[in-house]
């Protein structure tokens, strides 16, 4: 069997051509990134063919840190060298008691101190359907309600259920996961009075939010919310597999009907995870996330005075969205304040290929798949974030003049 460093360069130029016979072709991320990656630090990634990409990916959010931070590698080589065992599922372990008591160090106290964590499989919907069989179980109830900005009568939803029909919770995400739509804080609070008001247990989504990526280390503190349950997965694993659920200790069933999972035990991601959140808090990642997210966005949103095809810029901290819409108006059209504009899908996937083109790696998502999504590693340098805005400025310029057949001013260096 040939190891990864005696493979070679052919090795991975043939990987990329045997991929469409061999799989699906329902990987989307394979099919709009076509590269072969070889090497990885920080934010750079270097493809087979040698060419370099910064990525704004960051594994879909998991990378906290970047590719192979030397923190999460040594922390990783610990764990190896000692000859624990890798899995062990369920039980107490060192290692995973370092990872609760990292974790119960950056949540707020009035929450740590009465909070419980319960492991579950690795997958970030493993930690959904515990926390909902969890919140089930506990309050005799079954009905869920989904709450985010993308969802604006969520409120009105709540309210409308009558005594006999009041929800087991209320699943709240800080930041839509597909559009990057972020719930203002006054509706984060809103929400949370809703719920304590009718004894319905506040679920945080912060599979996709947690651990500084939008600012604050966890969603919730920018509303100073505090839910009985918080959902987590992706940037917890330290770049690997790990998701877990940390609710009040009030909310304490039995059997919950969902099997925790052979992996659930994972030692590695558990040391990779410690890791990763200590770094994160130690060094202040998050703060320093809200202000190089805050300078990024602020640029990005001068484009939509330029060109026409951009609309909306959202995002908080260094999770970031650029909305692509149809230049014209709708016809249908009311003549008010916000004129509709229609996703322009196809856009934000050219877009995202000029990118690849110009050496950046960026995401494509929303309902529509009509927004380009940013989710840089917190470890990004201010002279990164600049060089990300010109290649990502260049290809929207580049992409504006092909869609309108015009040349629009393109202050940007190319």
């Amino acid at each position: 069997m040939r190891s990864v460093r005696e493979a070679p360069s052919g090795t991975y130029e043939g990987a990329a051509r045997r991929r469409p016979a061999r799989e699906t072709a329902a990987r989307t991320y394979a099919r709009a990134l076509p590269i072969v990656p070889v090497r990885a630090r920080g934010l750079t990634v270097e493809g087979a063919d040698g060419r370099r990409y910064l990525d704004c990916l960051s594994g879909a959010g998991t990378l906290a840190l970047g590719h192979n931070h030397p923190v999460v590698l040594e922390a990783i080589r610990e764990v190896l060298d000692s000859g624990v065992p890798l899995q062990a599922p369920d039980v107490a372990t060192p290692v995973k008691d370092a990872f609760v008591d990292e974790l119960l160090r950056t949540l707020p106290p009035v929450f740590a101190g009465h909070a419980r964590v319960r492991f579950c499989g690795p997958c970030e919907t493993d930690a959904m359907d515990t926390a909902v069989a969890l919140v089930r179980a506990a309050t005799g109830r079954t009905g869920i309600v989904p709450c985010g900005d993308d969802r604006p009568v969520c409120g009105d939803q709540l309210d409308a259920f009558g005594t006999d029909a009041t929800p087991a919770g209320m699943l709240l995400a800080p930041v839509s996961d597909e559009g990057l739509l972020p719930v203002s804080d006054d509706r984060m609070r809103q929400v949370r009075r809703l719920t304590a008001a009718r004894s319905v247990a506040l679920i945080a989504d912060e599979r996709g939010t947690g651990v500084g990526r939008t600012g604050a280390y966890w969603a919730v503190d920018h509303a100073g919310v505090v839910p009985e349950v918080m959902v987590l997965s992706r940037a917890i694993g330290g770049s690997l597999p790990l998701s877990v659920v940390v609710h009040h200790e009030d909310l304490q069933p039995g059997d919950l009907g969902v099997p925790a999972g052979a992996f659930c035990g994972n030692q590695l991601a558990m040391a990779a995870g410690t890791a990763t959140l200590a770094h994160v808090r130690e060094n202040r990642l998050a703060e320093h996330a809200a202000t190089l997210g805050a300078g990024l966005l602020g640029r990005l949103r001068e484009l939509t005075g330029v060109h026409p095809c951009v609309g909306e810029v959202r995002g908080r901290g260094l999770m970031i969205g650029i909305e692509f819409v149809h230049a014209e108006e709708d016809p249908l059209d009311d003549g008010g304040d916000h004129p509709c504009r229609r996703p322009a899908p196809g856009l934000a996937a050219a877009v995202q290929r000029e990118c690849l083109r110009r050496g950046l790696i960026v995401g494509v998502g929303g309902r529509p798949a009509n927004v380009v999504r940013l989710l840089p590693p917190l470890t990004t340098t201010e002279e990164q974030a600049a060089a990300v805005f010109d290649r990502l400025a260049d290809a929207v310029c580049a992409v504006a003049r092909d869609h309108s057949g015009q040349a629009p001013p393109c202050p940007h260096p190319r």
